[in-house]
């Protein structure tokens, strides 16, 4: 059995939704156990020649602080492996660091924000799924498979660990460890965009905009973020009073606040009671396959 360090999340991608650019503002009022320290705004740190001590020590200190979920399950041989050929990078608000199509040129392990996978063929784009440091971009790299199937959009400003596609395959040749947490993690995945068109197709705005909620809190690591009606209704693929409507609701009831496009999780444990099954489906696919 995989090992998971403590604070592991239990949910790994959301259920699709109509995606328009979402920004984050994040507040200093997120619980403790919620908040992580970021890693410094500096320029990247070019890991490709042989890192030394120090820096091994620095870089497995950043990953306990803001951690890649996935990195941190390697035991450290293997983690000190996958480090050294690893830059640090900023993940810039609204940037697109995967185009669907095009040859993966490298693959990102998020240790702070998160991207938007979207799904597009003329017409407006569908968020299908989110990336954060629960897990990674680029994880059809483990299959062998080099073009991108999805758009990656960042939708939380963050930091990521960046390894080159070769570099990658290295390093998965390597270690046995990587390649049986890649194949548990494609998986979760599978499971879990398979359950997103269930979720489209049967369950309510209210129940969805819960979710949708949930998973943005896990992802922003904080409890206020800033989201129109307007943007919500475009991710979840539904009229906007259909979304003015059940967020009233969920207003009524003491769960959320909202003002001025300042949104604020004031009862998480009733959101998640509120929140359609796909939720608790994703946390509990998640912990199985990853614990």
């Amino acid at each position: 059995m995989l090992s998971p360090p403590d604070s592991a999340p239990c949910w790994l991608a959301y259920p699709g939704s109509a995606s328009a650019l979402l920004c984050f503002s994040f507040n200093n009022s997120a619980p403790a156990w919620r908040t992580r320290r970021q890693l410094p705004a500096t320029k990247p740190l070019n890991l490709r020649r042989k890192a030394s001590t120090a820096t091994r020590i620095a870089l497995e200190t950043a990953v306990s602080a803001a951690d890649n979920h996935l990195i941190a399950l390697l035991p450290r041989q293997d983690r000190t492996l996958i480090l050294d050929v690893c830059e640090v990078v900023d993940l810039q608000l609204s940037e697109i660091i995967s185009t669907r199509g095009e040859p993966t040129l490298h693959a990102y392990f998020p240790t702070a924000g998160f991207i938007s996978l979207l799904a597009s063929d003329g017409h407006p784009s569908l968020e299908v799924g989110m990336i954060g440091n629960e897990g990674m971009l680029g994880s059809q790299l483990a299959l062998g498979v080099a073009i991108a199937p999805l758009d990656a959009l960042v939708q939380g400003a963050g930091h990521a660990f960046r390894i080159t596609a070769v570099d990658f395959h290295t390093v998965l040749g390597r270690s046995k460890r990587l390649q049986r947490i890649l194949n548990r993690y494609l998986y979760v995945l599978m499971v879990q965009l398979m359950a997103s068109a269930t979720c489209l197709r049967f369950h309510l705005i209210g129940p969805r905009l819960a979710r949708w909620l949930l998973m943005s809190h896990d992802c922003a690591q904080a409890d206020t973020f800033h989201v129109t009606h307007e943007l919500l209704a475009y991710m979840l693929g539904v009229r906007r009073v259909g979304i003015t409507m059940a967020a009233g609701v969920l207003q009524r009831n003491g769960l959320i606040a909202y003002r001025r496009g300042e949104l604020t999780v004031i009862n998480r444990k009733g959101l998640e009671d509120a929140a359609c099954t796909c939720y608790a489906a994703n946390c509990s696919t998640y912990v199985r396959m990853m614990s």
